[in-house]
Order: structure tokens, then C-alpha cells, then sequence
């Protein structure tokens, strides 16, 4: 969890970024001309469930925490439950969000600058190995972050993804192509079908930038642009709305992952623009 000695505030004009390295390499707020845009620490500080996160090497569920790769059976730990059972206990959000990162170089400017950059990294402590590198580079006008899985070793399985929690919206904005079917334990069962009206806690094929119009006089709307092509929107909460750009869907091991080996890393950007 956050402290006060683990936060680092970016800054570039009236834009303020806090990052907390201690607690994930999150973003836990950004502030423009004074407005928030996403939600703050929560009283019971859960780790899912506030900021700006980054998911890596895997993101949303992996179904009981099971995959094959290499016609190997693997056993992740698992750390949420859906429910009572077995049959809804998961492995969710991949290894890095809760978990201290490395400092890996800042370059901070004067608050009247137009630009700020930090880069940090996270060694993946599970069989296979492998680095994980963030970098967030703060404007006037947007926040760029760039998520990179790279293998120390051996090929394996890996998808990145953010996990933003943006504070309410009036309206959102989005036209994805396609909406992955969920099975009972609403986990994709690699199915596509035609989207479906909201509210969501769904992943879906999307290639548009997503945006979310609120009803104030600073950052009205909040674009969120990725080169990922599956998004996943969860909008059932009254006090938040979370747009999450992903390199695969939940539970991609179990379907069709990307593999990261020595020479082909995994890299994905985000940027949240108003």
C-alpha cells in the first residue's frame, strides 16, 4: 500500500501526476487544473480497486488459476474468489499491481514545464522469469504509459493491460465491434457475439478510442486510446467506470495468448487524453 515516502508527483502545467511505486507503479491520480479523474485510495485500501494500474503478465482472470503451455500444466496462485467453490477461485491481474517496482529513471520537470517521463521495472517472480517495464510520460493536454514484457530466458505466455478507475461519467462513449460470451463464472469462453446494451463487466474487440463525457467545466471529456484490441468495461459501479485496454482477453492462456521469448517482446501503450 501507498505511502508518503513511496508517492512521486509528475507534473507539466496545471496537470499533476502521482504515482505510487510501492503499490504497483499505479497511477493514483491525475489532476487537471484541480479536477480528478480517477478514484482515490478506498477506505478498506483494497488493491483492485482504486487509480490506475498496470496488469502484467497476464490480465483479468486466468480460470482457476490453470494453464498448458508446451503441453505443460501450470498452477498460478490464486488471489480472488468469485463466490463460494472452488469452481470460482482465480488468478487475477497478473503479478505486478500489488507489489513493489524498481526505480528505474525520472526525468521530473519545473510544475510550469510541458512534459515529465518516469520509467520503472518489476522482475516477474514466477517459473518462466522475465522483466516488466513502465513508462509514464505526462503533457499538458494527456498521459502516455507504456507497458513492455520482455523474457530473461525461455518463452512463455503474457498479455498486458491497465486498469484505470475513472470516476463516474454522465456518458460513455464506445463502439466496439464484437463482445466476448462469458460462461457461468462470467470468464470468456472465446466465443464472439454482437455487444450487448449495459451495464458491462465485459471484454470486448474494439479498435476506437473510448470516451467518457462528464458534466463540469474542466476535462469534460476523457478520451482513452490504446493499441490494444481488446477492452474490457466494467460500469456497474455507481461511483466508477473502468476502461481497460488489454493485449488479449481474460483467461487468454487458456485461449489463444501472445508468447513472449528473447527476441519478441510484448508491448502495449495507453493514453488518457482531455
Amino acid at each position: 500500500m501507498p505511502t508518503a515516502d513511496a508517492i512521486l508527483t509528475l507534473t507539466a502545467r496545471d496537470v499533476a501526476v502521482t504515482i505510487h511505486p510501492s503499490a504497483g507503479c499505479r497511477i493514483g491520480q491525475v489532476t487537471v487544473a484541480g479536477q480528478p479523474l480517477l478514484i482515490d485510495v478506498p477506505d478498506d485500501r483494497h488493491p483492485m480497486a482504486w487509480g490506475c494500474y498496470p496488469m502484467a503478465p497476464w490480465a483479468g482472470r486466468i480460470r482457476h488459476g490453470r494453464f498448458r503451455f508446451g503441453g505443460v500444466e501450470y498452477q498460478l496462485d490464486v488471489n480472488h474468489h468469485d463466490g463460494a467453490g472452488p469452481e470460482r477461485a482465480h488468478a487475477i491481474h497478473g503479478l505486478v499491481f500489488d507489489r513493489p517496482w524498481h526505480h528505474d529513471a525520472v526525468t521530473d520537470a519545473a510544475p510550469d514545464a510541458s512534459d515529465a517521463s518516469w520509467r520503472a521495472t518489476r522482475a516477474l517472480d514466477w517459473e518462466f522469469g522475465g522483466l516488466v517495464t513502465q513508462t509514464i510520460e505526462v503533457h499538458p493536454d494527456r498521459v502516455d504509459i507504456t507497458l513492455t514484457i520482455e523474457s530473461t530466458g525461455r518463452a512463455f505466455p503474457a498479455e498486458v493491460g491497465w486498469h484505470p478507475w475513472f470516476r463516474k461519467p454522465d456518458r460513455l462513449e464506445f463502439a466496439p465491434i464484437a463482445m466476448y460470451q462469458r460462461d457461468e463464472f462470467g470468464i470468456p469462453t472465446g466465443a464472439l457475439v454482437d455487444p450487448s446494451k449495459g451495464p458491462w463487466d465485459d471484454c470486448f474487440v474494439n479498435v476506437e478510442p473510448v470516451v467518457l463525457h462528464y458534466d463540469r467545466a474542466v476535462a469534460p471529456s476523457v478520451r482513452v486510446e490504446s493499441n490494444c484490441d481488446r477492452w474490457v468495461v466494467y460500469d456497474m459501479p455507481a461511483h466508477a467506470t473502468c476502461v481497460e485496454p488489454q493485449s488479449g482477453p481474460p483467461d487468454a492462456f487458456n485461449l489463444k495468448p501472445h508468447v513472449v521469448d528473447p527476441d519478441t517482446p510484448l508491448r502495449r501503450s495507453m493514453t488518457i487524453s482531455w
